[in-house]
């Protein structure tokens, strides 16, 4: 009697585990990603994520935003440098040459600390770099900010050289 208890617990914990896993396998399967080739690509790549329109032809991190440069910012600050006043200041003369072209500042960072620090940090980038092109006579109206912290890095391996390259304010032309 003891025996036969026994076999269908074990029945039971057998076909249960057999449904657990069964749905655990149908939830781990791997979305398929396009690549440029149109190819379907089992494993996310941050390189093929879609672009905006904006991001594609507009951006100062692509070379493509009328000659607006990409700041970029010194480890864990948002401390302007005096690289970055130089292509603050390439950029004031742009936007005064071009009084309806409108901007949007996108403050990023790179991937060290967590996701609310950087998103706060990448804020204070972009609306630092924002205040000073107003205090140097760009019509605030002109220019939107948003942080993306370190989710979209420009460039992904973990060095020094990389994180510098991520620690940054994308200019991006929203009107012309």
């Amino acid at each position: 009697m003891k025996l036969k208890c026994l076999s269908k617990m074990n029945f039971i914990a057998m076909l249960c585990t057999t449904i657990v896993l069964s749905f655990g396998a149908v939830g781990c399967t791997k979305k398929s990603y396009k690549s440029e080739d149109g190819k379907a690509s089992g494993v996310y790549d941050p390189e093929l994520r879609e672009e905006t329109e904006s991001e594609r032809i507009h951006s100062s991190d692509k070379n493509t935003a009328m000659g607006l440069q990409t700041v970029n910012f010194p480890y864990d600050s948002f401390e302007i440098t005096s690289g970055g006043m130089s292509a603050l200041q390439n950029n004031y003369e742009i936007l005064m040459e071009n009084e309806s072209l409108e901007i949007q500042i996108e403050g990023h960072c790179d991937e060290r600390g967590g996701i609310q620090y950087n998103l706060a940090l990448g804020d204070k980038r972009a609306n630092a770099l924002r205040r000073k092109l107003i205090s140097m006579g760009i019509d605030g109206d002109r220019i939107e900010t948003i942080s993306y912290g370190k989710e979209r890095p420009l460039a992904l391996s973990q060095s020094e050289s990389a994180w510098a390259q991520n620690r940054r304010g994308n200019f991006v032309i929203t009107s012309k």
